[in-house]
């Protein structure tokens, strides 16, 4: 069996998250099981800390580029923990397919040209509706008279859920939606997120009540 070649990329869209490491070592926990059992060369790693914000985002990123360049002349595959760690942007996704170089995502590693097109613009859509709902929250209170802070501290306006519970919900959404496109049971699922290395919001494993509470939020 061929040695697939892997040039690993890893990144995270604030400076904090990089200067503590979070969110880096999840997506080399999900390269480490991606490689696990199969005849596999890790040639390099790249570690970014950029926005993932326009269409020209590749642009912005250098540590992509350069892992672009050298999968392209080292005939390697470019390795992304996460599609939604590489872009929420379906036209950023479509550019990297026109350079040519391989790419696969841990979170769907059989995942062809159209099924990548698919993901990216479920990702694109949650990512905008993330933003409205923020915008719509922001623009609620400050019509209450109440002083507008930092959004992440904002309750959401649809009943009793936390507003973080509901997030990490929304931004599990695409891979959710993903796995319900390709038919798979919950338990399942549960199998692949943990094989991904996503973790559950409080970082652990995931059991079926675990994905039927996230599941039940969406």
């Amino acid at each position: 069996m061929r040695t697939e070649r892997i040039v690993a990329y890893y990144r995270v869209s604030t400076q904090r998250q990089g200067q503590s490491g979070l969110g880096l070592e999840a997506q080399r926990e999900a390269v480490r099981k991606y490689m696990d059992g199969r005849p596999c060369e890790l040639l390099v790693e790249f570690e970014e800390v950029e926005t993932g914000k326009g269409a020209n985002a590749l642009d912005k990123r250098p540590k992509l580029r350069a892992a672009v360049a050298l999968a392209k002349k080292s005939k390697a595959t470019l390795l992304i923990a996460k599609l939604d760690r590489l872009a929420r942007n379906v036209h950023f996704v479509a550019g990297l397919m026109e350079t040519g170089v391989q790419f696969r995502c841990c979170d769907f590693p059989t995942a062809d040209r159209t099924m990548i097109h698919f993901y990216a613009a479920m990702a694109e859509h949650e990512g905008r509706r993330i933003s409205e709902r923020i915008r719509d929250a922001l623009a609620a209170k400050k019509a209450r008279g109440e002083a507008v802070g930092n959004p992440a501290s904002l309750q959401p306006l649809n009943g009793a859920r936390s507003s973080e519970a509901a997030e990490f919900a929304a931004r599990l959404r695409p891979t959710l939606a993903g796995y319900r496109a390709a038919r798979m049971t919950q338990r399942e699922m549960v199998a692949a997120l943990d094989g991904a290395g996503i973790k559950t919001a409080r970082g652990g494993e995931w059991s079926l009540m675990q994905l039927q509470r996230v599941l039940t939020r969406l």
